[in-house]
């Protein structure tokens, strides 16, 4: 197979999501130290994204003693076509949660640590209290560690948003998925606009340093051109760090796949991003707004 799109001819507008080109493909994980951390986010009750969402890459990230926590419990209030989190009334509310999670950082020994969580439109503040609380838990219990958070959109509530970036985290994710056109099928509740907001509105509001970050994915139906046109949004919202990565269907329940983009076609987005003035922009298949992290932030200064 040439370097080409993969398509198969199984409905219109629709790839073969189950065969995936040789670029996507990765090893099995199961080493010692994924194993190790597997075993202790059980013994701990925590969860991850890494696990919950299917992430391609949870073998190297755990391989290496990295994990993306997964706070406010693994029930979404949300049911967005692209996500394999499950979906249904969360209960209750773990209160001390926070303090596992800075836990876990120290006993992993972490220099930068990503929290991002389920939606939880239920809670009067989103959870956005329980995102404020683990950030200081960090702080108190690994001070060298960079905490990074990815949130949800707390349905617009700019209150909620000041309690997170009160509590000082060093960057503050927020993605916005696809383009404007394909939103409303994609992204259950959320509205493009909105995202862009509360993303100027961290840049305005946050602390002197505070880094912004967004992605999206590719191969639902968007073209290039919107692909462009929402980066030109996110720079006009100041963000400093874009990931752009390809959507890899969970199941047939989720929305169909329609193409799977070459890595040359990402690396001509990354070029485009970085022409756009962002500070870093990670462009690949197997990119997630996680994905080493760490190296996103170092690279963009």
């Amino acid at each position: 197979m040439d370097d080409q799109v993969l398509v198969a001819d199984i409905g219109e507008g629709e790839a073969d999501w189950r065969r995936k080109p040789a670029w996507l493909k990765v090893p099995m994980p199961g080493n010692d130290s994924y194993r190790e951390v597997k075993d202790m986010l059980r013994g701990l009750s925590l969860h991850t994204v890494c696990e919950e969402a299917r992430c391609p890459n949870i073998g190297e990230c755990f391989g290496h003693r990295t994990a993306t926590f997964m706070i406010l419990g693994r029930i979404c209030t949300r049911a967005c076509r692209f996500c394999a989190v499950e979906t249904g009334r969360p209960t209750g509310l773990d209160t001390e949660e926070p303090e596992r999670v800075a836990g876990a950082v120290a006993q992993l020994g972490l220099r930068h640590v990503v929290v991002t969580s389920v939606a939880r439109d239920e809670l009067a503040d989103g959870g956005a209290s329980i995102f404020a609380a683990t950030i200081r838990a960090v702080r108190a219990q690994a001070p060298d560690c960079r905490v990074e958070v990815l949130i949800p959109d707390f349905q617009g509530d700019l209150d909620a948003l000041r309690v997170v970036l009160d509590a000082g985290p060093d960057i503050l994710n927020h993605n916005i998925e696809t383009s404007r056109r394909l939103t409303p099928r994609v992204r259950a509740k959320a509205r493009y606009d909105r995202t862009l907001e509360l993303l100027a509105r961290a840049r305005q509001h946050g602390r002197p340093g505070l880094r912004t970050k967004s992605g999206f994915m590719v191969g639902l139906g968007e073209s290039r051109d919107e692909c462009l046109e929402t980066m030109r949004d996110l720079r006009a919202a100041d963000v400093d760090i874009l990931t752009v990565g390809q959507y890899l269907r969970p199941s047939a329940k989720h929305i169909p796949l329609v193409r799977y983009w070459t890595p040359a076609e990402f690396a001509g987005l990354k070029e485009a991003a970085l022409g756009m003035g962002f500070r870093h922009c990670e462009s690949g298949p197997l990119v997630r707004s996680s994905y080493h992290a760490h190296e996103q932030v170092e690279a963009a200064g």
